[in-house]
């Protein structure tokens, strides 16, 4: 059981934050210090005085105890008192137990949230600055011993729950039906019927799963069709799934698509969980409730909106990917640094090397960025069409290719177009698509349309894709580093005009 902790000194926010963020996850939180008052009888500031600071302490290890060891399998949000883990035998349940996040702040941001009321803290009793001072500096190295800690400085209380959540990684989504994403190491899924995966994840994660039950389908995107999913449809009820079957998506894009797809079709829908095992997947395919298969025309033309019940992101599953899938997946790492987080984009210009060394940061970081903006706009009326940065060249570039170029390949192209487009129309200055094309060479993935390749037949695959309105193919188009607008345009041959 992942319990939250949240730890830190007093006028951190853990009870305040600890409460947005338990509304945002749907789970209970809990505060240490109330359950000791109650188990006690008496308040805490009371304890302490007929009975000591060394008797609260035992009073505390054991709330702890008890609300941890509760047989409840519910995962819960608990804020600690300031010292509470200066016991090792606390430490050791709660780290056994969950994740510690501790909340910082400087000094003098402490003494003004604390200045208005500390009253309730008798270790803060008298010169409340000198004993803040005194109690931080006697606490520093403890407070420093635990990785996970949270700057909640020049921020909101709701802008600090966010970061929890994506220092977590733990989300639950609501604006197209409730899931959770969780980036976590697998084990044994809570639930699941049958699993669908392709010959290559077969070979390396299917065993690992205690699922007697599993349809193993052709890699690739070629793969992603109509009959594919026939297949499917075949397989589900002949291994007698009904209408309260889950499937399990265990695999890449293409998999989670075509599972997806198929599971909202069978038996007018049934349940799936996704279990991306590619860094593209994680970050983006997996999240959002889209699936469908290709057409001959095009990519994604058939689909529909049928979220999972879960998706469940462990990292550890990318370290069988080859450097050319993991470098694929980037592309859409830069992109949701692109759309929306600056510093996760900066991150992207470090290379490869220092992305293999980060890469659950990476997945948490660029994760929030797609959950922020579906939540935000779930059937893609708005701003969600900020997502199909890269995506409009990079899509008819891919098909064009005959899926030589992979998907990501083709969206760092369709990228630098895209950017180029944006400066010459003015929707952008010069800057932003150098500094984009750079990072995506960095990377070590392509800039350019392939030699030889027809313009032509890319401007073909690019009038039939499904972000066609009224003739105009809706573009998103990077303004700077951030920031992406939306722009509807005609002249399909201007956008590919520096490729030429």
């Amino acid at each position: 059981m992942t319990h939250i902790f949240l730890y830190g000194p007093s006028g951190s926010g853990k009870s305040t934050i600890g409460r947005i963020v338990a509304r945002s996850l749907k789970l209970p939180f809990i505060d240490l210090d109330r359950v000791i008052e109650t188990n006690a009888g008496m308040s805490i500031p009371q304890i302490m005085a007929q009975q000591g600071e060394s008797a609260f302490r035992d009073l505390e290890s054991a709330a702890l105890k008890e609300i941890v060891g509760h047989a409840s399998s519910v995962i819960k949000i608990i804020a600690l008192g300031g010292g509470a883990l200066l016991r090792e035998e606390n430490r050791q349940v709660t780290e056994s137990n969950g994740n510690v996040v501790v909340l910082t702040a400087e000094l003098n941001t402490l003494f003004e949230r604390l200045n208005k009321n500390s009253n309730h803290r008798p270790l803060l009793a008298g010169d409340l600055k000198t004993k803040l001072t005194n109690l931080l500096e006697k606490r520093r190295e403890h407070y420093a011993s635990f990785a996970l800690k949270i700057q909640t400085e020049n921020n909101s209380a709701k802008q600090t729950a966010h970061r929890v959540q994506i220092a977590l990684g733990r989300h639950r989504l609501s604006a197209m039906g409730e899931y959770d994403v969780i980036v976590e190491q697998v084990g044994n899924l809570p639930y699941g019927d049958i699993i669908v995966t392709d010959e290559n994840v077969a070979k390396h994660h299917l065993k690992k799963f205690n699922i007697e039950k599993s349809i193993v389908i052709p890699a690739g995107e070629e793969h992603k069709n109509l009959e594919t999913v026939s297949r499917l449809w075949n397989a589900f009820l002949e291994n007698g799934l009904d209408r309260k079957s889950t499937v399990i998506a265990l695999g890449g894009g293409v998999i989670g698509d075509l599972t997806g797809f198929a599971a909202s079709t069978y038996m007018r829908g049934i349940d799936w969980i996704a279990v991306p095992t590619t860094l593209l997947a994680m970050v983006d395919a997996s999240i959002g409730g889209k699936t469908g298969f290709d057409l001959p025309e095009g990519k994604n033309l058939i689909g529909s909106f049928h979220p999972p019940k879960l998706v469940l992101a462990d990292v550890s599953l990318l370290r069988t990917l080859s450097d050319r899938d993991l470098r694929s997946g980037m592309a859409e790492v830069v992109k949701h640094g692109i759309i929306a987080d600056p510093e996760l984009f900066a991150w992207c210009s470090n290379g490869m090397d220092w992305v293999k060394n980060n890469l659950e940061e990476i997945v948490k970081r660029a994760m929030a960025v797609k959950i922020r903006i579906i939540e935000d706009d779930p059937y893609e009326k708005g701003i969600r069409a900020a997502l199909n940065l890269g995506h409009t060249v990079g899509h008819a570039v891919e098909l064009v290719s005959g899926f030589t170029l992979s998907h990501g390949e083709s969206v760092a192209i369709g990228m630098v177009v895209e950017a180029a487009y944006a400066v010459r129309v003015g929707a952008a200055s010069r800057g932003s698509d150098e500094a984009i094309e750079s990072t995506l060479s960095k990377l070590g993935l392509p800039t350019r349309i392939p030699d030889g390749m027809s313009h032509e037949a890319i401007i073909r695959a690019m009038r039939v894709d499904k972000k066609r309105f009224a003739g105009a193919i809706r573009f998103a188009l990077p303004v700077t580093i951030g920031k992406v607008e939306l722009v509807d345009a005609t002249d399909l041959e201007s956008v590919l005009a520096t490729e030429t």
